[in-house]
């Protein structure tokens, strides 16, 4: 049987993992990104990880979902911020390639959680999705017939950048802007929380919690109807941390999105959570890979 070695690669954390040929996940791990470090510093760890696995298994193709904008014809990174210095126009394909002589196929990671949930979780036999990812900023992905919409320059579906309520999406709706605000409301160090812990608290009934719960909802249900009367998908994902906290949220997005749609439009437009969590961005990969080979 076929294996692939797939990396999930995010600002914090590199995830990795062996994937047969059925799409089984048989071997996972994952390490910290010292994205501080810059890229190619991340890149010679991926390359650490496969000549491990390498000394027991024989590998048919190298499989990544990253952070960033990606050329996934060029297999390299067209933008990333700060948090990963040097990553931006860094030729990851041909890095590895080069190094393993096996094929290398590179996705952004939003675009990678879409496909694991078209194939098999959330929006599996969609013609038309959307998933979106909310963690420290707000991704998109934007998938039509089985294909991933990249857009003219590669650059579709980065609605965290939208212009809303004289702010950026991602300022306003992200699990970040969440923390802040509640951190400035109760005058504490934003450190002492997390989205979970606020969702936590808004569920055992603390008001501040669930004031900024319900904004944040509001704000992302605004985001997500603006989106929805261009695209018009049969589906929106919801992705990223806090969709492991889907049956507190759904009501809250569910009831923002029908006050902003109009009601022939909501009506026929689901909302669903992503399934895969944190294995989301390996399996993505893989299925990325996979259409390419």
């Amino acid at each position: 049987m076929k294996k692939y070695i797939a990396f999930d690669i995010g600002g914090t954390m590199v995830k990795y993992g062996i994937i047969d040929e059925g799409g089984v996940i048989i071997d996972n791990d994952e390490m910290q990104t010292e994205a501080r470090y810059g890229g190619a510093h991340i890149l010679n760890k991926i390359q650490g990880i496969i000549k491990k696995y390498a000394k027991v298994h024989t590998f048919n193709g190298i499989c990544i979902s990253t952070a960033g904008m990606v050329d996934s014809i060029k297999g390299s990174i067209i933008y990333a911020n700060e948090n990963i210095p040097g990553y931006t126009g860094m030729k990851v394909k041909e890095f590895f390639e080069s190094k393993f002589g096996i094929p290398c196929e590179i996705e952004n990671d939003v675009a990678c959680a879409g496909l694991a949930e078209l194939y098999s979780g959330a929006s599996k036999g969609s013609k038309i999705s959307i998933c979106i990812t909310i963690g420290t900023g707000i991704g998109a992905c934007i998938i039509i017939d089985g294909k991933i919409f990249h857009g003219a320059t590669n650059s579709a579906g980065e609605i965290g950048y939208m212009n809303m309520l004289n702010s950026k999406f991602e300022n306003l709706a992200s699990v970040s802007s969440l923390i802040e605000k509640v951190a400035g409301l109760k005058q504490c160090n934003s450190s002492e929380l997390n989205g979970f812990k606020i969702l936590q608290m808004a569920k055992a009934g603390d008001r501040i919690c669930i004031d900024a719960a319900t904004e944040m909802c509001d704000i992302l249900g605004y985001g997500i109807a603006n989106i929805c009367y261009v695209i018009n998908p049969e589906i929106v994902v919801i992705g990223g941390g806090i969709a492991r906290e889907k049956d507190y949220l759904y009501g809250l997005i569910r009831k923002s999105m029908d006050k902003y749609l109009l009601p022939e439009l909501g009506q026929k437009t689901k909302l669903g959570f992503a399934g895969w969590g944190n294995l989301a961005g390996l399996l993505g990969a893989y299925y990325n890979f996979r259409e390419k080979h």
